[in-house]
Formats: structure tokens, C-alpha cells, sequence
């Protein structure tokens, strides 16, 4: 449901191949604006474009507003509204005793840009079950993984020693 006197922001993050090329769709809509974010990238992971989503819609707001952010993604919903990402921040990123948590360069910016709102109120959404804006999302992250304009996402293919 679109709350007009909120910035409502739709996000889906699209990996074809886990790690492969992958993209990120953004809507961001208020009062009578909407914008539309894409972006691709050679290697990565489904996980990094649902997170870098909402990340890139987030950092075009130069204000600190009230926000609605719909995404399928549990991994991010969960992620935030659970604690797991500030738990594991605090605990020197690390999800236990042995294991490391993964992402660690995207959920920090996301939790630095959560801190800049006034309030965030994340919604999850099932994919692919005709909810308009998730669908245009995914459409246009998949239209991004699949351009021949892709980006490099370099802590990743760092990370993964990844070579052309």
C-alpha cells in the first residue's frame, strides 16, 4: 500500500547464475514522482543486488525522510528488522564464534543510511506473484544483469579473486 506522505521505495536485486551477472531495480515514488533505478554488474550474487538496491535509492535522498521500503528479499528485511546485521556489526562482523558474515561492505553502508532517516519501515512482499512495482523491479534488474553496459562490483570479484 503507497502511503502518500512517505517516500515509497520498491527494490529487487536479480542474479543470473549465483554468483553471475546480476542487477538491481529501484521505483521510487512520492507524491505524484516516481523514478526508476537500474544498474548491472559482471559477477556477483543475488544477495549483493537485493542489498545494493535499496542502498542506492536510500543515498539519492539528500534529506532524511520517512520511508516505505518494499522488497521481496527476506534476507534484507530479516536482516534489519531481526538485528542479525547490527548484531553482527557489533560482534566485529561475525556471525558466531567461527563465521564470518557475508556482505560486509553493503550491510554497513545500508545500516550507516538507515541511520540518516527519520524512520524506515521495511515491507516484505512475495515475488512474483503480480505485485506491480516488485515485478517492474525484477524486470528491470534483470534487463540490468543482462545489458552489455555492466559494472564491475569489486569488493566482490576482490573477494572471489575473480578474473576475466
Amino acid at each position: 500500500m503507497i502511503d502518500i506522505n512517505k517516500i515509497n521505495i520498491f527494490s529487487d536485486g536479480s542474479s543470473l547464475g549465483n554468483p553471475g551477472p546480476g542487477g538491481f531495480g529501484v521505483i521510487m515514488k512520492w507524491k505524484n514522482k516516481k523514478v526508476k533505478i537500474s544498474k548491472g554488474f559482471r559477477y556477483t550474487t543475488n544477495n549483493r543486488m537485493e542489498l545494493l538496491g535499496p542502498i542506492t535509492a536510500l543515498h539519492k535522498l539528500k534529506k532524511p525522510q520517512e520511508i516505505l521500503l518494499t522488497t521481496d528479499s527476506k534476507y534484507v528485511i530479516d536482516g534489519i528488522e531481526k538485528g542479525w546485521a547490527r548484531k553482527w556489526k557489533n560482534n566485529h562482523w561475525m556471525r558466531d564464534k567461527k563465521n564470518s558474515a557475508l556482505n560486509v561492505d553493503l550491510w554497513d553502508k545500508l545500516l550507516n543510511i538507515i541511520e540518516f532517516h527519520i524512520s524506515i519501515k521495511f515491507l516484505w512482499v512475495r515475488g512474483h506473484q503480480g505485485h506491480p512495482e516488485n515485478e517492474e523491479c525484477d524486470l528491470l534488474a534483470k534487463n540490468a544483469a543482462m545489458s552489455d553496459n555492466l559494472n564491475i562490483d569489486k569488493k566482490f570479484e576482490e573477494k572471489v579473486k575473480f578474473h576475466e
